[in-house]
Parts: C-alpha cells; sequence; structure tokens
C-alpha cells in the first residue's frame, strides 16, 4: 500500500514527528515520492518488494528510512518488528557512552603503592588498578612499568596487586558462541590487548612448538596463564578448562597443518594483565612475585597513571572494527556514571535502554548487551531510525560512522559516487544489518535503517557450526546486495 504525500501532510506529519520524537503510528508501507525533476522521473525504480524478494534470504526483512532533519519517515517494511541487530546495536551503545560520559572523556589506568616508600623500596603491595579502558595494550604496561621506574621504585616488599573491581566479571560476552572465538573473552574491570591471548603454532619434525604471548608491535612477552596442550585428536578442534586461576586450552593436532596462528580469549582478564606487567616490571629491574587480584579498590600513592585516547576516538574505532569488549565496557562505564550497579552485561543494556526511551524518545530498543553479538536482542528498524533521526542534529554519531561504499557490477567499490553512506554494519550467521546515515546525489540525508534475519535457520546451528556455517557467507553477501539496492532506490525516489 503507498501513500500520497502532499505539502500539508509533510508539514503536519514533520511537527507530529518532531514532538514525538518516534514513528507513532507511521504507516507500515512506501509514502509515494515527490516528483524530483524530469530526469529522475523518466528512471525506473524496482519497487521495495521486489527488491526484498529477488534477494531470496528466507526469514524476515525489515528496513525504515526518514528525512534526517525533519523526522519524516518515507518508507517502511516490518518497520516494528524486533529483529536481532548483531553489531549495529554498538551505535545506540556509542550513543549511550557520547551522552553519559562525553567524548572528551578518558579512561585512566594507575600503578599504586599501598605503603611508604622510602629510598625507593614500597613497603606495601603495588597495585595495578584498572580503570575500565578497553584499549589498554601491552605497549601501555610497558610504559606504565617505566614509569614506576622513573618514579625512583626500585623494590617491592609487598606483592603485585591487580585491582579490577570498577565492573561486574563476566566470563564471556556470549555464553552461545564456541569457547575459542576471540571476539567474546571476558570482561571486566581491567582489560589487555581485547582480552585475547595470541596463540602460534609451527611444526618441527613430528612435533609442534606452542607459543601464548601478549603481543603488540614492540613487545612479545609470553604468558603462563593461558597454556595450550596439543592433543592427538581430529576433533573437537580446542577445548577450555579453568585450572587454578589459569586459562587451560587444548587442541588437536589433526587440525594444526604445518603452522598457523590465531588470538584466542581471555577468561580471566586481571590475571593476564597481571602476567604482563610483572614481565614489564621484571625487564625494568623491579622484580615482584605472579600477581594475585583484589576488588577493593586500593588507596595510597599514585606512582604512574596511563590514559586512554579520548572516548570519541575509541568509539570511531568501535564503530570501524566492531570491537566487541569496547563496547561492552564503555556500555558498562556510562551505566556506572549514571549510578548503576550492573552485576551482568544484561543488568547494563537494560538501563541503556531505559536511557534511550527517556532521553532521545525512541521505542522499540530491547538490548541484552550491547555489543549485539546476542541473538536475544530485539532492535525495530523505526526504533534505530528514531534514535537516529533525534541526534542528527548534534552531529556526534555521524562523524564517527564507517563510510561503507558502494559497489559496480563486478563488485568493486565506487569510489566517487552520488550516494554516500556513513552507518554501522552488523553481522551475525544468517543476520544481516545495515543503519546510518545516507546523502543522496543532492545532498539529502536521509536516517535508515536495514535488519535481515532467519532466525529460523540460525536456531537449527549447533555450538559448533557457530564460527562458520555453511550458506552463511552467501546469505550475507546476499542481504548486503539487498541493503545497497534499497539504498540506490531511495536516493533515486527521495533526494530532490
Amino acid at each position: 500500500m503507498s501513500y500520497p504525500v502532499s505539502r500539508r501532510f509533510f508539514l503536519s506529519a514533520t511537527a507530529a514527528t518532531l514532538a514525538s520524537g518516534a514513528f507513532a503510528d507511521a504507516p507500515d508501507g512506501s509514502l509515494r515520492p515527490r516528483l524530483r525533476g524530469e530526469g529522475i522521473a523518466k528512471k525506473a525504480v524496482a519497487g521495495p518488494e521486489v527488491i526484498v524478494a529477488n534477494a531470496k534470504l528466507g526469514g524476515q526483512v525489515c528496513y525504515s528510512v526518514a528525512d534526517a532533519k525533519t523526522g519524516l519517515r518515507l518508507e517502511g517494511m516490518n518497520p516494528q518488528t524486533g529483529t536481532p541487530p548483531a553489531s549495529t546495536a554498538k551505535a545506540i551503545t556509542a550513543l549511550y557512552a557520547l551522552k553519559v560520559l562525553g567524548g572528551a572523556h578518558r579512561f585512566e589506568t594507575q600503578v599504586v603503592a599501598t605503603g611508604a616508600i622510602t629510598d625507593g623500596i614500597v613497603s606495601g603491595d603495588l597495585v595495578l588498578s584498572g580503570g575500565g579502558d578497553p584499549s589498554l595494550d601491552t605497549n601501555a604496561l610497558a610504559t606504565l612499568a617505566a614509569n614506576v621506574k622513573a618514579a625512583g621504585i626500585r623494590e617491592v616488599r609487598g606483592g603485585l596487586v591487580i585491582y579490577d573491581g570498577g565492573f561486574p566479571h563476566v566470563r564471556t560476552i556470549d555464553p552461545d558462541q564456541p569457547a575459542h572465538l576471540g571476539y567474546s573473552p571476558a570482561v571486566s574491570g581491567i582489560a589487555l590487548n581485547y582480552n585475547r591471548v595470541h596463540f602460534e603454532w609451527k611444526r618441527e619434525g613430528a612435533n609442534y612448538a606452542v607459543t601464548m604471548d601478549a603481543r603488540s608491535d614492540k613487545y612479545r612477552p609470553d604468558v603462563v596463564m593461558a597454556q595450550m596442550r596439543v592433543e592427538d585428536r581430529t576433533a573437537p578442534v580446542y577445548t577450555y578448562a579453568e585450572s587454578g586461576g589459569r586459562d587451560e586450552w587444548t587442541v588437536a593436532r589433526g587440525a594444526l597443518g604445518t603452522g598457523g596462528a590465531r588470538w584466542l580469549p581471555v577468561r580471566n582478564p586481571a590475571l593476564y594483565a597481571g602476567d604482563v606487567f610483572r614481565t614489564m616490571l621484571r625487564s625494568q629491574g623491579i622484580d615482584v612475585p605472579a600477581a594475585k587480584v583484589t576488588m577493593a579498590r586500593p588507596s595510597g600513592q599514585v606512582v604512574a597513571r596511563q590514559f586512554s585516547d579520548e572516548l570519541h576516538v575509541l568509539l570511531k574505532d568501535m564503530l570501524k572494527y566492531s570491537t566487541n569488549l569496547t563496547a561492552e565496557m564503555v556500555g558498562l562505564a556510562a551505566t556506572v556514571k549514571r549510578g548503576g550497579t550492573p552485576q551482568t552485561l544484561k543488568e547494563s543494556a537494560s538501563a541503556m535502554n531505559d536511557w534511550v526511551r527517556a532521553d532521545l524518545g525512541a521505542q522499540g530498543i530491547e538490548l541484552v548487551d550491547h555489543s549485539g553479538l546476542s541473538e536475544d536482542s530485539r532492535v525495530t528498524a523505526d526504533g534505530m531510525v528514531g534514535a537516529l533521526v533525534k541526534v542528527y542534529g548534534d552531529n556526534e554519531l555521524r562523524p564517527l560512522l564507517k563510510e561503507i561504499p558502494l559497489r559496480d557490477a563486478k563488485g568493486r567499490p565506487i569510489k566517487s559516487g552520488p550516494i554516500t553512506v556513513h552507518a554501522k554494519t552488523g553481522t551475525l550467521n544468517f543476520v544481516s544489518g545495515l543503519a546510518g546515515y545516507m546523502t543522496a546525489h543532492d545532498g539529502t540525508v536521509m536516517a535508515f535503517s536495514i535488519f535481515a534475519a532467519d532466525e529460523d535457520r540460525r536456531a537449527k546451528l549447533t555450538r559448533a557450526q557457530r564460527e562458520s556455517p555453511e550458506g552463511a557467507r552467501w546469505y550475507n553477501g546476499r542481504a548486503k546486495n539487498m541493503q545497497q539496492e534499497l539504498i540506490e532506490r531511495w536516493a533515486a525516489l527521495y533526494g530532490s
């Protein structure tokens, strides 16, 4: 069903939309486009039903598109049906963090001496105090260790202690993911290298040499809190168990080939950070015992500090590389800043959902985490677009979104096309999303969201199949083609 748009309707709908901040009672169909000139009128534009049918995705397709300035919805299909948003949820998390923490916010990691310091000797403990920095890496720990030495410290009579009590300790972002996938690590008040450890193997005769390290572009410190053992089997490829606070991995010999490497998730972030920080302190001549973990915030003299980049820089990287850990940690930080004491990611996400309804006036956003990794989250196309319209005038989110290139018939990126898209992608097995802003050839800016999900097909996957199930790449490719066709349609019809 289509609806004609008169000037009177446009003005009244605009006023209503701006007043409500959402898409209350918006028509579930396409608004008939205004004429945009002879060239556009002559161009044949496929209808949305045809575009969606030709994609042959199965399951559900939902979308909404609106004028970014006025909020007038231009077109929609199943716009109020909730679907898994995948990583497009990170756009909501970015807004939450920006509005609550501020774009200039920096996370601070401290080294605290709990006892008196006399002639370079700390009588108590040396505490690495996590401050919720999702970007802390091995290079930063090396700098902190050097700054501890520069502060005149040469000996610690107590122990090395790691504080990670700022956030709850969550063993994995999504328990439904296979244990070895690096994009679902643990979350706590301290993180290192996105809570991933580097596993590398090389065949040496009939055996394999394996290493587990916390590498960066400058250092490759070995770690002892994560261990790997090669076992004579073909499946499963990996097994995981915790033993005495250590991450104990095994890998199937039959899956290793001649050599390779991958990042594995860390389940004990504080011990991981302590392991590496101990190595870095020793390289500065400061010998300390193996680290212990505390949930009590330390008091004492701060002897070294490390600041993250400003939040808007972290968020731009998060949206570009879709780092799940960053999303969870900045989301938790915002909830804590607002006075919350979440014990789980779901509790923090629920606080974020409440904020979205209260501050953005957007309905239909029900997330259970901050990254979109869980399939239990639900977002409507209208809800996402309502949030995007609400913040468009602030111009905070749009510059952080990645530019998504359109592609020609051969799949090559179009470098200087008439349409530009700044958006967040989202991909799970048999789930594909795209949400953000598109600019037509005439400069008209539209907020949009497109969600496709075949949840029945996804539900049939075993846990072991979730890394790379058959048909998932085909589905994602078809979904992306559909998204581009819809965007090109909107540019042709609604650009003046």
